[in-house]
């Protein structure tokens, strides 16, 4: 088997957590950990390697950056957690200062096929400094985006039609955070458009518009909700992360809602920005853009979140 190499950098939370998801990964075969606390490297990596015969044959261990050369996906999760009520845009001053630093650290021992994946928040704004910063192509910096906020509507979708989530095909689009986007209008279930199943189940109340508005803040909210319970949240986002790297790995040409660099979309409404919306991903990283026929209302809150992401850029300038 080719060495099949991820690189983690950030042992916390979410770091950790996606370490030790990916040991189930058998696409593969070597995990390095990088963080500025070694000793909470090496220990996470002790503890997973440990279970190492239950197991297929991989190696973990923690390193450095220069452990960066010949891997396959950079996968940054290092940074400041976010805190009870704080939005992920009050994150970014202090999360860009983070990233400086190990955009720096990495950039000599980067493969010119690497791809790096962003998870910190707010991801979408990182993601686009992180391309900025390194000047790679675009296409190979990619952020987990909307991923798990798709995710979690099929999961709320599912326990309101009964149907299994692997059924429902949906999209959440724009920013991962507040002003993110549920594509209704492209939305199945069983294969059929989700107000014509509805129509026949009679279960719940799709067709009205202020229910569906209700679904998508269950979806924004849960975040918030998971971290004034448990202080963070980092299961859902790791097997998310997981499924990406595998998307990658195997070079499946799914249809992922990832952040990713958009120059321009919806007659140039939309431009130089990154954000969510359906792409096709690969070993190289995003191929191209899914066109959908969105509503007229969807792409108007889809250009608005892309504007409340671009406001946010002037922040990071003075890193540049």
């Amino acid at each position: 088997m080719e060495n099949r190499k991820v690189v983690i950098i950030g042992s916390g939370a979410v770091g950790s957590t996606t370490a030790y998801t990916m040991m189930f990964n058998e696409s593969i075969n070597e995990i390095v950990i990088i963080d500025i606390n070694k000793d909470k490297a090496i220990g996470d990596a002790l503890d997973i390697q440990h279970g190492m015969a239950f197991l297929s044959p991989k190696k973990i261990y923690a390193g450095d950056y220069k452990d960066i050369k010949d891997a396959h996906i950079i996968i940054i999760t290092a940074g400041v957690a976010q805190k009870p009520n704080e939005t992920r845009l009050d994150l970014l001053k202090k999360n860009l200062r983070v990233f400086d630093d190990i955009i720096k650290n990495m950039k000599p021992y980067l493969d010119e096929a690497a791809i790096v994946l962003v998870v910190t928040n707010p991801v979408d704004i990182l993601s686009y400094f992180t391309y900025l910063k390194l000047g790679i192509d675009a296409s190979r910096v990619i952020g987990s985006g909307t991923v798990l906020d798709t995710a979690r509507l099929k999961a709320i979708l599912s326990e309101d039609t009964g149907i299994d989530p692997r059924n429902i095909h949906t999209f959440v689009l724009g920013e991962h955070g507040d002003s993110e986007v549920a594509a209704w209008s492209v939305t199945t279930v069983g294969g059929m458009p989700l107000l014509d199943y509805c129509n026949t189940c009679g279960k719940c109340n799709y067709n009205n518009k202020k229910h569906l508005e209700e679904l998508l803040d269950k979806v924004r909210g849960a975040a918030y909700e998971i971290i004034e319970r448990k202080g963070a949240t980092f299961y859902a986002i790791a097997i998310s992360i997981n499924k990406i790297v595998e998307v990658i790995l195997n070079n499946q040409n799914s249809v992922l809602t990832v952040s990713s660099y958009i120059e321009s979309m919806f007659d140039n409404q939309i431009s130089n920005v990154y954000l969510s919306l359906p792409v096709v991903v690969n070993s190289k990283g995003v191929k191209n853009i899914i066109t959908l026929n969105y509503s007229d209302e969807e792409i108007k809150q889809i250009v608005k979140s892309a504007n409340i992401l671009k406001s946010q850029y002037e922040v990071f300038k003075e890193f540049l």
